[in-house]
C-alpha cells in the first residue's frame, strides 16, 4: 500500500467508535447460534456469502479474456443458487421430516390410530428423556442433515446440474441482450 492509502485507512479506523465487547456476551452469542441455528440456516448464509464474494473473484480474473471471464461468473452466479435452493430445501424438509417421525408420546393426541401412533415414533430415540427438547431438537436436527446429505448424492446430478446449466443459459442470455442494446 502507498503511504496515502496507509493514512486514509488509518483515518478510517481512528474514527471507528470505541466499544467494549464482553467475553461473555461473546459467548452467549455464540452458544445461542449453535442451539438455534441448523444446517439449512448454515447452508443459507454459505450461499449468500459465496453469492456476494465468488462472482466478483471470477469478474478480476485477468488471465482469461473477457468472454471468459463472463462466462465464468454466468456458472458461477447459477451453480451457487442452484446449489443453495436444493441445499436449503433438502435440509430443511428432511429436518421436518424426522421430526415428523420422532415423536414423543406427549405430542401424539391419544386418539391417534395405533398405526399413525407407530408411525410418528417409529424414529425416536428409544433412551430419549422426554422433558429434554434441547436434546430432541439436536437430534432431528442431526438425522435430518445426515439423511439429507445422503440424498444430495444423488440430487447433485438429478437437480444440481440441470438446473445450473439451465440457469447459466439464462443468464448468458441476458448478458447478450445488455451487450446489444
Amino acid at each position: 500500500m502507498t503511504a496515502v492509502n496507509l493514512n486514509i485507512v488509518k483515518n478510517m479506523y481512528n474514527r471507528l467508535p470505541s466499544m467494549q465487547v464482553s467475553k461473555d456476551k461473546v459467548i452467549d452469542k455464540v452458544a445461542y447460534i449453535g442451539k438455534k441455528w441448523s444446517s439449512p440456516h448454515q447452508r443459507a448464509i454459505l450461499g449468500v456469502t459465496a453469492l456476494v464474494m465468488q462472482p466478483y473473484i471470477d469478474w478480476k480474473n485477468k488471465s482469461v479474456d473477457e468472454k471468459t471471464r463472463k462466462v465464468a461468473v454466468a456458472r458461477t452466479v447459477a451453480k451457487i443458487i442452484a446449489g443453495t435452493l436444493t441445499g436449503v430445501a433438502l435440509r430443511a424438509g428432511f429436518i421436518k421430516g424426522i421430526a415428523a417421525m420422532s415423536k414423543t408420546a406427549a405430542e401424539i393426541p391419544a386418539n391417534a390410530k395405533p398405526f399413525t401412533k407407530k408411525l410418528k415414533q417409529c424414529l425416536t430415540p428409544k433412551n430419549l428423556d422426554p422433558s429434554n427438547k434441547d436434546a430432541l431438537a439436536q437430534y432431528r436436527n442431526a438425522m435430518g442433515t445426515i439423511l439429507s446429505l445422503g440424498a444430495m448424492i444423488f440430487t447433485n446430478f438429478l437437480i444440481d446440474a440441470p438446473l445450473t446449466k439451465f440457469l447459466t443459459n439464462q443468464f448468458i442470455k441476458i448478458q447478450e441482450k445488455g451487450e446489444n442494446k
